[in-house]
């Protein structure tokens, strides 16, 4: 029953609301560009969050951690991705934002495991918290470098360029990558967080904690509206997301539990917590990243699998199941 009521937390209840006011066709509708306001809000808060993590921590002793999340936040979007296209149902750009969310973490799932391990009286390495604010980054430039190559074979098949090597240069994707608003927002303020003096960064708590679930709730509240105004989509290829949803959880939580196990040395709390980092998808950072950088990627895809199929499979099934994965590698 714990896993039931770890549904009922209100970012998720208000991204039902959302969805369940367009089903009902109520009148309920967002000011233009308050979805894109609340976006740019959220990205700043999560950044600052990650560059205050990592201006606590041993960057010596977390290297190694630091180096792997960045590894699980490069090739987990790459898999999803392929897996995606592979089904022949989804598109390019949505298979982008879609692959996006499953390479970065929900901190959802990762605070119910830590919740889990301590009502078991079960130990965990610190470091995965740190491994937590690092993956946001990298899944978010995979997805916006994936995007831009779509966008990029589109256009070279719409209209065939003189030189079809300047079409799909690595610079100019990687340009496009690095300079979009998400990623220069979220890396950005990470980096000024870092940085920043400890007294300075309190002047700034109440705006970045205080207020960080309710704007999180308005926004899950648009993007409920949004994806039910495209659910038709969803359902045309229902099955096949769903499937997917539960699948590469699975395979991210096996490659997570075998880098925390090995690689990393970790006991089995904090083997099993870099578990549910690989098998989480985001529903706070990489929405309003997509958002803003993917706008043609369709919400209802993206929002019901991380929210609606993947959040509650992992919060049932998945954790106990990462942590029957951690005993077995750490004691094998």
């Amino acid at each position: 029953m714990s896993g039931l009521q770890n549904l009922l937390v209100p970012a998720v209840l208000f991204f039902a609301l959302g969805f369940l006011a367009r089903i009902i066709r109520s009148d309920l509708r967002f000011p233009p560009d308050l979805a894109k306001i609340l976006s740019i809000y959220l990205l700043v808060s999560i950044g600052i969050h990650g560059g205050y993590e990592l201006a606590k921590a041993d960057l010596g002793t977390a290297l190694n951690a630091i180096f792997w999340a960045m590894v699980l936040g490069l090739t987990l979007p790459v898999i999803g991705y392929t897996l995606m296209r592979a089904t022949g149902k989804v598109d390019a750009l949505n298979a982008s934002a879609i692959a996006a969310h499953y390479g970065s973490v929900s901190a959802g799932t990762f605070l119910t495991a830590i919740a889990y391990l301590q009502s078991a009286g079960v130990e965990y390495d610190s470091y995965p918290v740190i491994m937590l604010a690092i993956m946001e980054s990298p899944a978010i430039v995979i997805g916006i470098l994936l995007a831009a190559w779509a966008r990029r074979q589109a256009r070279s098949a719409a209209e065939p360029a003189q030189d079809p090597g300047a079409r799909f240069g690595v610079s100019k994707l990687l340009h496009e990558a690095f300079t979009n608003g998400s990623v220069v927002l979220l890396l950005g303020s990470m980096a000024i967080a870092a940085i920043a003096t400890p007294a300075s960064l309190e002047t700034v708590k109440p705006f970045v904690d205080d207020i960080f679930m309710g704007v999180l709730c308005l926004f899950l509240l648009e993007m409920g509206m949004e994806a039910a105004r495209r659910i038709a989509d969803f359902r045309r290829v229902g099955a096949v997301l769903v499937a997917f949803g539960i699948i590469m959880p699975l395979i991210g939580g096996t490659i997570g539990a075998l880098v925390g196990a090995f690689p990393l040395g970790f006991d089995v709390g904090g083997t099993m917590l870099v578990a549910v980092l690989a098998a989480s998808a985001s529903y706070i950072a990489v929405p309003p990243a997509m958002r803003i950088a993917v706008p043609e990627a369709n919400p209802s895809f993206y929002l019901t699998l991380s929210l609606g199929v993947t959040f509650p499979f992992n919060v049932v099934i998945g954790i106990p199941l990462y942590h029957a994965a951690a005993e077995l590698l750490v004691a094998g």
